[in-house]
């Protein structure tokens, strides 16, 4: 008899769910991406400079969390260590935005739930038996 919890061909509960977080976070982050190339071609912009770098820096976040989201969904081994990281500044992100003159309690709870998810989702068993390092 096969246990329950036992995973199928397609993984566990636990890796399909962390991996369409990921997903979901790798889309959000293409939008912002989009979103902030149309700001700079038709809002003014204080620095244009500074803009572009945000752009810049947000675009290397956007594939970073692409490749993280990839990575997920082959089982590659790196991923925990790359997603953790990921999640980590998510929080200070969604700490800062609960925080200040400027607080977005909304936009900090859209970034600490998923995140929370993730980290624990990636300490539960059947996520580090499915996602391990190749010997």
């Amino acid at each position: 008899m096969i246990p329950a919890d036992t995973p199928g061909p397609q993984g566990s509960p636990a890796l399909l769910l962390l991996t369409a977080i990921l997903f979901a976070e790798a889309a959000a982050m293409v939008i912002v991406v989009i979103v902030l190339v149309i700001d700079i071609l038709t809002l003014p912009a204080a620095s244009l400079g500074s803009a572009i770098a945000l752009t810049v820096l947000v675009a290397i976040a956007a594939v970073f969390v692409s490749a993280v989201a990839i990575g997920a969904f082959r089982r590659q081994g790196w991923v925990r260590g790359a997603a953790l990281i990921w999640q980590l500044v998510q929080l200070a992100i969604a700490i800062g935005a609960f925080q200040g003159t400027f607080a977005q309690p909304a936009i900090g709870w859209a970034l600490l739930v998923p995140s929370v998810t993730v980290i624990i989702l990636l300490f539960t068993r059947s996520v580090m038996a499915q996602i391990r390092r190749s010997p």
